[in-house]
């Protein structure tokens, strides 16, 4: 079946349909759930609220683009909106853990996309949102600013961070595995 015959069998109401849509793209969404959720239960309530969201915006969606990235974009919106403003840490702190640190390049050959997506989830609340927004959904520093209420500059500088505590964490774990 074809994602044009899903979206119109989805549309009528066809339950076989609807089934087919959710086992097609429920592991790439859940995947982006859980780049911005804290744990894996956390991810499964923001994927179906998403969901919920996906299907009843169904009708307006417009091919003009990626279905999935339409799909992926909802969830990132549904994932922001669960988690609470107020409770955006853009932590100043987490810089004195923060080297410039000396990774081989070969730390990054073994390092799975399990562990890597374990590391993200590390991030601070704040750093792991822009991280997840800008890397992962390729939104602009713009829409990032506009979507958590924050400056530009500021979306800017946590990425910064971001990147390098997650580096610090890479250079960490490949200290341990010496």
């Amino acid at each position: 079946m074809t994602e044009h015959d899903l979206i119109q069998g989805c549309l009528r109401g066809d339950a076989r349909c609807q089934r087919a849509l959710v086992d097609r793209y429920v592991p790439v969404l859940l995947t982006a759930a859980r780049r911005y959720a804290g744990d894996h239960s956390a991810a499964e309530d923001i994927l179906q609220e998403a969901l919920i969201k996906i299907f009843r915006a169904l009708p307006r969606y417009r091919a003009t683009g990626s279905f999935e990235g339409w799909m992926r974009r909802i969830v990132a919106n549904t994932a922001l909106n669960a988690l609470d403003k107020s409770r955006l840490r853009l932590n100043n702190g987490c810089l004195s853990l923060v080297d410039d640190p000396e990774i081989p390049p070969e730390a990054y050959v073994h390092l799975g996309t399990e562990e890597l997506l374990a590391l993200i989830a590390r991030l601070p609340e704040g750093f792991r949102q822009i991280f997840n927004l800008y890397v992962m959904e390729q939104y602009p520093h713009t829409e990032i600013a506009a979507m958590l209420g924050i400056s530009e500059s500021t979306s800017r500088s946590q990425l910064m961070r971001a990147r390098r505590l997650l580096q610090n964490m890479i250079a960490q774990r490949e200290k341990i595995r010496i």
